[in-house]
C-alpha cells in the first residue's frame, strides 16, 4: 500500500468518527430523558415504606375460628393485695384423736385408713374386764335402787294412811336416797370410761356377752387419717397405746401465712384473702381469723391464719400456696382482663374490635390485680376488645410489618 493510500484511509476513518458523534449524543439524551424527542419514562426514586396502620382485617367467622373472645370494657373494681407465702394445714377444731379411757384388747376394727366416717359411728370394738366390772356395778346398783324405791313408795303410802309408822317411812326414804346415789356414781364411772348416755341406757337390756364389749365411736365426721392399732392390740393405761385413730374433717381448712413484721399493721382479722397454688387452676376466697401478736426473732415474720372452705377437698394439708390479702379496693373507669394486654416494641397494646376486624391500640396501664388491669388511656368505656388468643393477633401484626 502506498503512502498516499494510507493517508486517504486515515482521513476517511476520522471523518466517520466525527459523523457518529451527533448520533451518540442524541441517544444519550434520549436515555436520560432530555432529548427533544425523548419517549423513555424515568421512574421516581422509591420512598421509605409507610408505618403500619395497626388494622387487621378479620371477619366474624375468622374470629370465631381463631377462638378469640370479645369483651366490652367498662368500670371494674381493682383490689390492692399484699402477696405472702403460706401452707395449708387442717383446721385444729376439726381434728379428733380417738382414744380409749380403759384397759382392754382390740376385738374389731371397722374402719381403715382413708375411709370416711360419720359422727358417732362405731369404728372399733374393745373387750375389757374393766368395762365389764363397771357395767356390772351399774346394773347391781340400779336393781337395788329400783327395789328400794318401790319400798319407799309403799312405806309412804302406809304412812299417809296412818297404817305404817313414821320411823319406818323415814328409814325407807333414807335408804332409797342412798341407793339412788350409788346408781349415779356407777353411771359416772361408765361415762368416765367413754360410754355415751344412749349406751348406758341400753345396758340393762343388753345381752350378757356384751357386758365386756365397748364400742369406740368417732366424735366427728371426717376421714381416717391415721390408724395406730391392729386386731388384738392391748390398749389402755400402764404405758399401753391409748390412741386408736386420728380422724380429720377437711371440709374446712386453715392456711398459715408468714407476714413480715413491717406489714403487720396492714393486716386485721376479718380481711379477705385470695388463695392460689402453682399447678392448680382453681382459686378460693377465705378470711383471716388470727393474727399472732408475736414476731419470730429469727425470721422477723408473724403467723397469720386464714380459714377457707374446702368441700371438694381440693386444698390438701401440706400444700404450699400463695395468698393475696386484700388491703383496699377501688373502682376504675376502664379495666380489661390481663389476657387482653400484649406488648409490641415494649409498648402495651390491646386490639379493639372494628367493623372490619381489629385495630391495634396503644394503652397506658395503671394498677392491676391477678386478672384485671386498669387502663388509664387508650380505650374508652363501651369499646369491645379481644381478650383471648391476642398473641395470634400480635403475631399477625408483626408479620405484616415484616412484609412491608
Amino acid at each position: 500500500m502506498s503512502r498516499s493510500t494510507i493517508v486517504a484511509l486515515a482521513f476517511a476513518a476520522g471523518a466517520g468518527i466525527v459523523a457518529l458523534t451527533p448520533v451518540l449524543s442524541t441517544i444519550a439524551q434520549r436515555a436520560v430523558g432530555t432529548g427533544p424527542q425523548s419517549k423513555i419514562a424515568i421512574s421516581p426514586k422509591p420512598s421509605a415504606p409507610e408505618p403500619i396502620s395497626g388494622l387487621l382485617s378479620m371477619s366474624d367467622e375468622q374470629i370465631k375460628l381463631a377462638q378469640i373472645d370479645l369483651v366490652e370494657v367498662g368500670p371494674a373494681a381493682i383490689a390492692r393485695r399484699l402477696v405472702v407465702p403460706g401452707s395449708v394445714v387442717p383446721d385444729a377444731n376439726l381434728i379428733a384423736h380417738v382414744s380409749v379411757k380403759l384397759s382392754g384388747t382390740v376385738a374389731e376394727l371397722r374402719k381403715n385408713i382413708g375411709e370416711d366416717v360419720a359422727k358417732d359411728e362405731v369404728i372399733a370394738v374393745l373387750e375389757s374386764r374393766e368395762v365389764a366390772d363397771a357395767k356390772s356395778e351399774y346394773l347391781a346398783a340400779k336393781l337395788t335402787n329400783d327395789l328400794q324405791q318401790d319400798l319407799s313408795t309403799r312405806d309412804k303410802t302406809l304412812w299417809d294412811s296412818r297404817v305404817g309408822t313414821e320411823q319406818q317411812y323415814l328409814r325407807s326414804r333414807n335408804a332409797a336416797a342412798q341407793t339412788e346415789m350409788r346408781v349415779k356414781i356407777a353411771r359416772q364411772k361408765l361415762l368416765a370410761l367413754g360410754l355415751g348416755e344412749k349406751e348406758i341406757t341400753a345396758v340393762p337390756g343388753a345381752p350378757e356377752a356384751s357386758l365386756r364389749r365397748q364400742d369406740v365411736r368417732s366424735p366427728i365426721s371426717g376421714r381416717v387419717a391415721e390408724r395406730k392399732v391392729e386386731l388384738g392390740t392391748a390398749v389402755g393405761r400402764d404405758s399401753l397405746e391409748t390412741e386408736l385413730f386420728v380422724v380429720v374433717d377437711l371440709s374446712r381448712v386453715w392456711v398459715e401465712l408468714s407476714v413480715a413484721s413491717s406489714d403487720l399493721q396492714l393486716i386485721k382479722e376479718g380481711q379477705s384473702v385470695k388463695i392460689s397454688a402453682r399447678g392448680l387452676a382453681e382459686t378460693t376466697i377465705g378470711k383471716i381469723i388470727f393474727v399472732s401478736p408475736l414476731v419470730d426473732k429469727d425470721t422477723r415474720t408473724a403467723r397469720v391464719v386464714a380459714e377457707i372452705s374446702n368441700p371438694d377437698q381440693t386444698w390438701r394439708p401440706g400444700s404450699f400456696v400463695t395468698a393475696g390479702i386484700m388491703l383496699n379496693e377501688r373502682t376504675v373507669a376502664v379495666a380489661v382482663p390481663a389476657t387482653a394486654i400484649q406488648k409490641l416494641d415494649g409498648q402495651p397494646i390491646v386490639f379493639v374490635r372494628t367493623k372490619d376486624g381489629f385495630e391495634k391500640r396503644n394503652v397506658v396501664v395503671g394498677e392491676s390485680e391477678d386478672q384485671a388491669i386498669e387502663i388509664v388511656s387508650g380505650v374508652t368505656p363501651g369499646e369491645t376488645i379481644a381478650t383471648t388468643n391476642t398473641f395470634s393477633l400480635k403475631a399477625e401484626l408483626s408479620k405484616l410489618r415484616d412484609e412491608d
